[in-house]
């Protein structure tokens, strides 16, 4: 009997975390939109889960619900990569050429502030300086032996400024107004056209992780859309109510990644975060400086594509800034390909010598 009782018990003790959790977020949120703060669903939730994590509630994640509303900012890409879009992408190779060199300088800045400034072992060093996506970091580095509780806390503390930060420059530098909806409403959306996005979500997200691809819940849906779209199946982006709701469960998954944690770790791993993510804001700098110095792409899309926060958060930012998505996104993948393709070699070889 007690075996049988103790999944009931497991699982309701899931859902009031999950409720509390909710809860939270949406008091989060509910307070960025009364003082008219920027993004109120995305950092309201994110913020709000960060304070109860750190006052020690016990919280939780949606779980695979969380993920499958993230599939929605893929199809909110690959619906806007028309064909005149596609015909524009050879332009973008000027500036694409930039984040291998940006990804090196990262590497040289981030290793060394984490390998002797804060004196993390060689792998949790190496990952942590790697601005790839956490789920891979994570992965890679404990495969290599390293902290894996150490890489979560940087890299959420990492993407938890940036997605603070940046908004708070854009509108103060360039103006741009994040409250407003990110697409037309949900009764102006053919509802065919809804329950197609909501399919291609769905499948590009199973099909992905099926054969391994990085990224799987934004990445999927996002070539499946695109061929849609060019296809002439989509013809909108999903309704902005869709969109508002995956910024709020966005915010909670990175909110929540501070749940459990000790004074130790937010003396030591916290604050390696928060000075790489410092590090992180004057190498985009320059890199953004460059791009727009040459003039090879608007002041805004650079500024937003060498921006390394969490793929999806910067999704999020660039749908409703009204940038240019294909480059904004564009950057983004190639950073994170380059980041899983040599990381884990250059670790190997980091080692040996």
């Amino acid at each position: 009997m007690a075996r049988n009782t103790r999944p009931f018990w497991k699982s309701l003790r899931l859902l009031r975390k999950r409720a509390l959790t909710f809860a939270i977020a949406a008091v989060g949120a509910a307070a960025f939109l009364m003082s008219n703060l920027p993004l109120p669903l995305l950092l309201g939730p994110m913020l709000a889960c960060l304070i109860a994590a750190l006052a020690g509630a016990p919280l939780a994640g949606a779980g695979q619900f969380g993920v499958f509303m993230r599939t929605f900012l893929g199809v909110a890409v690959g619906a806007s990569i028309t064909p005149e879009v596609l015909a524009g992408l050879p332009g973008i190779a000027a500036s694409l050429i930039f984040v291998p060199a940006f990804i090196a300088v990262i590497a040289m800045v981030g290793y060394p502030l984490f390998r002797r400034g804060f004196g993390f072992d060689h792998p949790t060093a190496w990952y942590a300086a790697m601005p790839g996506g956490l789920q891979d970091m994570l992965v890679f580095g404990q495969e290599a032996g390293g902290d894996v509780r150490a890489l979560s806390l940087i890299h959420a503390t990492r993407v938890l400024v940036i997605v603070t930060v940046g908004p708070l420059i854009m509108n103060a530098y360039w103006g741009v107004d994040l409250s407003r909806p990110p697409g037309d409403s949900i009764r102006a959306t053919d509802p065919v056209e809804i329950a197609i996005m909501v399919a291609a979500g769905f499948f590009g997200w199973k099909i992905a992780e099926r054969i391994g691809l990085f990224g799987a819940s934004i990445l999927g849906p996002m070539i499946l859309t695109t061929v849609l779209s060019l296809t002439g199946i989509i013809t909108h982006r999903p309704p902005a109510e869709i969109i508002q709701a995956a910024q709020f469960f966005i915010g909670i998954a990175v909110g929540i990644q501070y749940a459990g944690i000790t004074a130790r770790e937010l003396r030591i791993d916290v604050t390696a975060g928060l000075v790489y993510a410092i590090a992180l804001a004057g190498i985009s700098l320059i890199f953004f400086e460059i791009i727009v110095q040459l003039q090879i792409a608007p002041a805004l899309d650079a500024f937003l594509a060498f921006l390394p926060g969490g793929q999806a958060e910067m999704v999020v930012i660039a749908i409703l800034a009204g940038a240019d998505l294909a480059y904004v996104v564009s950057h983004h993948i190639l950073r994170i390909v380059i980041v899983i393709m040599l990381a884990p070699v250059v670790a190997r070889i980091m080692s040996r010598r």
